[in-house]
């Protein structure tokens, strides 16, 4: 293109941000600072370019990336509508940062719908069931003083996910019954895996499988799954074999139950049983899913896989850790 204009610019950010391509995105977005048109004036980023690349920062975690995008938007006394401020909660959420979050929540003027989700969504994610359950009910009311906001099923998905990392498994299954009597959202999948797995958690197995059978689509991977995480907690090998019977039929190359159910058996001693799950995964050739981790150090992104030893640095590393368990076996 002859010339690129912020829409030009804006839309393909996007697409990069959309599909996971982050680091393209980040680097498009430098790209896009430093063109200069026919007239010799710099590109601007429109709401849509700092919003896609804000994402891209929050997909990998790329906190300094992120701040200074906060930055240049302060520079340049960019508007900060709702759009974009739902950004920036979402990006330091991720990024590690709630009361950040907060902060930026808290000053926004006109939050919508999304904004609110952003917020509840983060709080969910580092475990503040409290703080969630507080600023929910505040949503709820400022809804009905002023009208046209209503939770959807993403608050309700966040809700439930931060009363399960808290514990708080009272407040949980109240909301969880009002969904679709108090407040109109149709209950999904999401929503009876996040109380499978609260529900395995706190040790309430025999009522997990109850909802299960009671739901009116059938659970998926995910609703046994965390029925299955619950029966690994508190060593319930009867129900965890069901379910990972139930499971393998009808996701026979997923590896995630395999693996739980080997940790299970591992636990309780019972190896013929953890050779004859190990030997079963090779035989139907499951899916590993291999861990993946990043860390940031100096501004600059490193990632590490399990088992990976690609890292031009993996020997020192390696000695590190070695250091760190011998530490750990001393102290003990």
């Amino acid at each position: 293109m002859p010339e690129r204009d912020p829409v030009s610019w804006g839309t393909l950010l996007a697409g990069y941000a959309r599909t996971n391509q982050c680091r393209e995105a980040i680097h498009l977005f430098h790209q896009m600072l430093s063109t200069r048109s026919s007239l010799g004036v710099g590109v601007r980023p429109d709401s849509i370019a700092l919003v896609s690349t804000l994402s891209a920062c929050a997909q990998i975690g790329n906190l300094e990336q992120g701040k200074a995008i906060h930055r240049y938007i302060r520079q340049t006394g960019t508007a900060i509508n709702a759009f974009l401020s739902t950004a920036l909660v979402d990006f330091y959420a991720k990024c590690g940062c709630i009361n950040r979050a907060v902060d930026i929540f808290e000053c926004t003027l006109k939050k919508n719908l999304f904004t609110w989700n952003a917020l509840l969504v983060g709080l969910a994610m580092h475990g503040l069931g409290q703080e969630l359950l507080t600023y929910f009910k505040r949503m709820v009311e400022e809804g009905k003083r002023k009208g046209g906001l209503r939770p959807d099923g993403v608050t309700f998905l966040g809700v439930l996910v931060g009363c399960s990392h808290a514990g708080l498994v009272e407040e949980a299954r109240k909301l969880f019954n009002e969904m679709e009597s108090v407040y109109g959202v149709t209950r999904e999948l999401k929503h009876y895996g996040c109380m499978a797995d609260m529900l395995g958690r706190a040790g309430m197995i025999k009522e997990a499988v109850e909802m299960i059978k009671g739901m009116p689509m059938g659970g998926d991977l995910f609703v046994w799954g965390g029925l299955v995480g619950g029966c690994r907690i508190h060593g319930n090998i009867e129900i965890a074999e069901k379910v990972v019977e139930n499971v393998m039929v009808l996701y026979p190359e997923d590896g995630g139950v395999y693996k739980v159910m080997c940790n299970i058996y591992a636990t309780a001693g019972r190896w013929d049983d953890v050779l004859r799950m190990r030997r079963l995964m090779d035989a139907r050739r499951v899916k590993k899913i291999a861990g993946c981790s990043l860390i940031q150090l100096h501004g600059v992104t490193h990632e590490f896989v399990a088992g990976d030893t690609l890292h031009p640095q993996t020997h020192n590393i390696f000695r590190v850790l070695d250091a760190m368990g011998k530490h750990q076996l001393e102290l003990h």
